[in-house]
């Protein structure tokens, strides 16, 4: 799609496209809009029209997901939260970086797509009903669970994440400078999960990973 939108996009220099200055026509493609009309769209707006198309259908198979995925009260099931941190991203390397925590009993059913979940106290502030694709079915529950131990979720089911340990540095040579590069586990993922981090940033934001590095 890209090469498609650059191929026959206007360009400034030669004042029209590339296909058009290859091709002495101007390259269009028919497109149904949702009225049952065809219109004609160049690269650039077919992009975008494509790009709003493949969202919605993504909320739809989301959507689909989610009446297919169904609990039953009294199950038990595990809760996603996202970690957020101070620098600019969160690159995971190998899977997603949301993680689960719980099991939390399910009290209620609300609606099609939502439960009423039964928090522990350190959890009262967050509002306890949550969309299906927020949960995650617990198999097997502990007789004896331990008090909850995992990060400080806000309400909006995020958690603040920080570095705890630097596995190994290394540098990227680019055209004009060398940049330093430290590969960091974070507090609550496995060594697996680490990634690759500017030495720069997590100085100026997490200062203190440094002093017990060598």
């Amino acid at each position: 799609m890209l090469e498609f939108s650059y191929n026959n996009g206007y360009q400034a220099g030669p004042k029209k496209s590339p296909f058009e200055d290859r091709m002495a026509k101007v390259r269009d493609t028919a497109i149904l809009e949702p009225n049952g009309r065809e219109a004609r769209c160049s690269g650039p707006t077919l992009s975008r029209i494509f790009e709003q198309q493949i969202k919605m259908t993504r909320r739809a198979m989301r959507m689909c997901d989610a009446r297919d995925l169904t609990f039953k009260v009294d199950d038990f099931v595990y809760l996603k939260v996202s970690p957020m941190r101070g620098i600019r991203r969160f690159n995971m390397k190998g899977k997603a970086a949301p993680r689960y925590i719980g099991p939390f009993k399910i009290v209620e059913r609300k609606g099609e797509v939502a439960y009423k979940l039964e928090l522990p106290p350190n959890l009262s502030g967050i509002h306890n009903v949550f969309h299906v694709s927020q949960l995650k079915k617990c198999l097997r529950v502990r007789k004896n669970k331990h008090p909850l131990e995992g990060p400080d979720v806000r309400e909006d089911l995020t958690y603040t994440e920080h570095p705890v340990k630097i596995l190994e540095t290394s540098e990227r040579v680019t055209r004009n400078r060398r940049v330093k590069m430290c590969e960091c586990e974070w507090k609550h993922h496995t060594e697996d999960e680490a990634t690759w981090e500017r030495e720069e940033e997590l100085r100026a934001t997490y200062p203190g990973l440094f002093a017990n590095h060598l």
